[in-house]
């Protein structure tokens, strides 16, 4: 065979998984290589993240629970000077609704899924309950639901409960409506049902005749190019005895279609409730004194509600109404008037919590997370130490130590130090820019201080960090017919930091940092004029941007060959240029087993054979929930789905390579973070220290091997992959193989921050130190690690055991008597069977300042 044919041959062999790997997907072949990882969750909180509902133990308000909207539970027992995650190993990271038997606050229920139907809604598995106020959970049924919009239960029977399920966003299914259990959740019955498009979305319950119920029904569903939200099957229904009968309300209601509907119900007089009502001529604020019979208009407010529609009564004080919305407002009239309370906290809200015993404490969950009032809104306080962050994108620079990067849902975009020469970092290191939504971040890999970031539709902006000033650059890209996506795609060409790349419907390129751009490429969507510019409606028409479609959603260049650009689009295509854009070839009809649309959630260029690229699929805004991963060799002649073994229900939303590895892939997905030693044909999920969580983006640092994960809910996370990336299946085959560690940043020791208080998110440093990591393919018990400076002389010596499989012993960086070592390189070894293994760690005393 001729040497470049063999070199060919050897580039596509296809490496061996170990023998019978397991068959569950929750487990996979490689949990042994993933078991000593130690995932770092970064926040930075300061910016919170979208909550949908919020519980409180009410003779114990200090005692409350956030469903955060795609961060899981959080809980606090001191009224939010610290929290805990209480729901990190379920199947679902989404919440809609959270509720707390108040006779006995260990039993918890929750509904997974958030009901506020926007383009970045998740969904849940259904229904979960806990009996030891959160430490542990039982998924109890109605799996199907997907999104959960309210949980009441019987204040006298607390095995009666009942859950108002919407259904799927994406498209019809049966699972939705009324739900109700007599026995604490081991069985259910649908005790109201409309059609397959309509779910409830609200519910309240007479405290005082338990039997009484007012139920809102919403008819609504999304797709990837639009927002429908109303329809004859939307309504109010009411049952006298506990939902073996209903009956639909109309006297004094609107005529026409309705949309999404919220209900509340004034304790003190449970006859009288608040509505808010999407209607075209005649929505807004109703309001009934006869549990709901009758209804009478009384204001015309009614801000965005298929985002919001959250009426809450002061239970206290019969003619306060609150009104959740952009802002939060407030009527003393019984919403004959409502004026905006003057917050210092986020704005957009979807949640609210009066305080029973005192009406001056109100807790708010709003897209920055929680928000606390002891004086009835005159002042406020924002709980800034959840870090439910809902990244789309996230990147790095390459400082020393370096900073990570990413844009947010609803809160601009961010830096945020992975180190800091206090010894550890909080909210206030982080640096944010833009107070819009924020998506794809880039910086200059020879210039830290020039960012490239975003808002919504293509607002792409260059950034100088030094003199914290931008240029607007999406102004210099121009054309007709432009379409740019919610989350517009750009890159820096891994061969030029001034040549970026950005996709509308058509592909931009610029060679001067953006000053300037040019088309190089015609339309590469279907330009489908069926799905563009479709928007929100019918009743409340809004333009948002976040329905435009048909336009490009991810871009790859080849590390290898300037100008080998991949491109995937959010209607399904997947298109390939050899020559810089001069030509392109869509590819799409080779990937086996692919329906057509399908959003192309990553394009992903190999930067070991030129032929290669990784695409996945994300199915789920057309109510396909499968997993779509494949991979070419040959410029996308031909595909192979790498999706054996992923777990259905699991949508896919990133992938990438390794950086010195050819064999290793990071998979994200809404669920969970995988990898793969065998370029895709095994996966295993890391289980150890990540939560679910959804992923939307991986990248690697090229010099530190940390994998960064800017996940849609729980904020930015690294993780040393040093060892992974040395892990070829030839070190995976030696007896003994010890493996090169990250280099040592010989930094500050962590300060005495107690002057600061207890409300902080702190992440200790990695450092001082490393994380020596070996593989073993035999069990040798105690082993001994010798740290040896230039000349020879011990430093330290590191007792570890050393198991089959990947192993790790720290070493603190100081020396046997406790004092740190200076910089400077320093040897690491072992002697097993008298052969003497070793590598080399740096230890870095020079730093970037900045």
């Amino acid at each position: 065979m001729p040497f470049p044919a063999l070199l060919l041959a050897l580039s596509l062999a296809r490496p061996q998984a170990p023998a019978n790997p397991p068959a569950d997907p929750e487990v996979g072949p490689w949990q042994s290589l993933l078991a000593p990882l130690s995932p770092r969750e970064l926040g930075p909180t300061i910016m919170g993240g979208r909550v949908a509902d919020i519980a409180v133990v009410e003779k114990q308000p200090r005692t409350f629970f956030v469903a955060s909207a795609s961060g899981g539970l959080w809980r606090t027992d001191n009224g939010g000077t610290t929290f805990k995650p209480m729901f990190d190993k379920e199947g679902s990271a989404s919440m809609g609704a959270v509720a707390v038997q108040q006779s006995n606050p260990d039993v918890i229920w929750i509904g997974t899924g958030e009901p506020s139907s926007r383009n970045s809604c998740a969904w849940g598995d259904g229904v979960y309950k806990s009996v030891d106020g959160g430490k542990n959970w039982k998924n109890v049924g109605l799996k199907e639901t997907h999104q959960i919009g309210r949980i009441v239960i019987d204040p006298k029977s607390p095995n009666v409960v009942y859950v108002a399920a919407l259904g799927h966003l994406w498209g019809a299914n049966s699972e939705r409506g009324i739900y109700k259990t007599t026995d604490g959740g081991k069985t259910w019955a649908k005790v109201l049902y409309k059609d397959d498009l309509t779910g409830a979305v609200d519910l309240v319950i007479d405290p005082n005749h338990p039997n009484v119920l007012v139920a809102a029904f919403w008819q609504r569903i999304r797709k990837a190019y639009q927002m429908t939200s109303g329809g004859p099957g939307s309504g109010i229904y009411k049952t006298f005895d506990a939902g073996k009968t209903w009956k639909r309300i109309t006297r004094g209601l609107p005529e026409g279609d309705l949309g999404r509907i919220g209900i509340s119900l004034f304790r003190g007089d449970p006859r009288r409730l608040v509505a808010t009502i999407e209607n075209k001529k005649e929505g807004g604020v109703y309001l009934s004194t006869d549990e709901g019979d009758s209804w009478k208009k009384v204001n015309a407010l009614n801000p965005r509600p298929f985002y919001f529609s959250r009426p809450c009564c002061d239970p206290s004080d019969v003619n306060r109404i609150y009104l959740a919305g952009i802002s939060l407002h407030y009527s003393v009239d019984g919403g004959k008037t409502f004026r905006a309370i003057r917050s210092s906290v986020h704005v957009d809200y979807h949640a609210l919590w009066v305080d029973p015993s005192d009406s001056n404490h109100i807790l708010v969950g709003n897209d920055g997370g929680v928000g606390q009032t002891r004086d009835r809104g005159v002042t406020w306080e924002h709980l800034n130490n959840l870090p439910i962050g809902q990244f789309y994108a996230g990147t790095y620079d390459m400082r020393r130590p370096y900073w990570v990067y990413g844009g947010l849902q609803d809160n601009g975009s961010w830096a945020y130090p992975t180190q800091s020469m206090r010894g550890q970092t909080g909210f206030w290191d982080a640096m944010g820019e833009n107070d819009s939504d924020g998506f794809h971040v880039q910086v200059d890999p020879t210039d830290w201080r020039t960012v490239y970031w975003e808002s919504q539709g293509g607002g792409i902006e260059r950034y100088d960090q030094a003199k914290r000033s931008g240029t607007n650059l999406r102004r210099n890209v121009k054309g007709q017919n432009l379409r740019f996506n919610w989350s517009t795609p750009f890159i820096i060409s891994p061969h030029n930091p001034r040549t970026l790349y950005i996709g509308s419907n058509m592909l931009f390129k610029t060679v001067d940092r953006g000053d300037h751009w040019r088309m190089v490429s015609p339309d590469l969507t279907t330009n489908n004029p069926a799905q563009i510019n479709l928007g929100e409606g019918p009743i409340s028409a809004v333009r948002t941007g976040a329905e435009q479609h048909c336009t490009i959603i991810t871009i790859s260049e080849s590390p290898m060959r300037p100008g080998l650009l991949w491109v995937g689009t959010d209607d399904g295509l997947v298109q390939v240029s050899q020559d810089d854009g001069a030509t392109w070839t869509n590819v799409t009809k080779s990937i086996p087993g692919l329906p057509d649309g399908l959003w192309c959630s990553r394009v992903c260029a190999s930067r070991f054979v030129e032929g290669r690229a990784y695409a996945t699929f994300d199915g789920h805004r057309s109510d396909d929930f499968h997993p779509y991963v494949s991979v070419t060799e040959d410029f996308g002649k031909t595909w192979s789905s790498l999706a054996a073994g992923l777990p259905q229900g699991d949508s896919l939303y990133c992938i990438t390579e390794g950086q010195q590895n050819p064999d290793l892939l990071y998979l994200g997905s809404e669920m969970s973070l995988r990898f793969s030693f065998d370029r895709g044909k095994t996966w295993s999920k890391l289980r150890t220290g990540f939560p679910t969580v959804a992923v939307h983006d991986l990248v690697v640092h090229p010099r530190d091997l940390d994998l960064i994960a800017a996940t849609h809910g729980r904020s930015l996370w690294t993780i040393d992959v040093s060892a992974l990336e040395q892990l070829t299946a030839e070190a995976r085959d030696k007896d003994f193989a010890l493996l090169k560690p990250q280099d040592v940043l010989l930094l500050g020791a962590a300060e005495n921050m107690a002057w600061s208080g207890d409300r902080q998110h702190l992440v200790p440093n990695t450092q001082p130190g490393t994380r020596v990591f070996f593989h073993s393919k035999k069990d040798w018990g105690e082993i001994k690690l010798a740290v040896t400076d230039i000349l020879g002389a011990q430093v330290a010596e590191l007792k570890t055991q050393c198991k089959v499989g990947l192993n790790v012993a720290a070493w603190n960086a100081r020396n046997s008597v406790g004092r740190r070592v200076p910089g400077g390189d320093y040897k690491v070894s072992v002697t097993l069977s008298g052969k003497e293994y070793s590598t080399v760690v740096h230890a870095e005393a020079e730093l970037d300042p900045s």
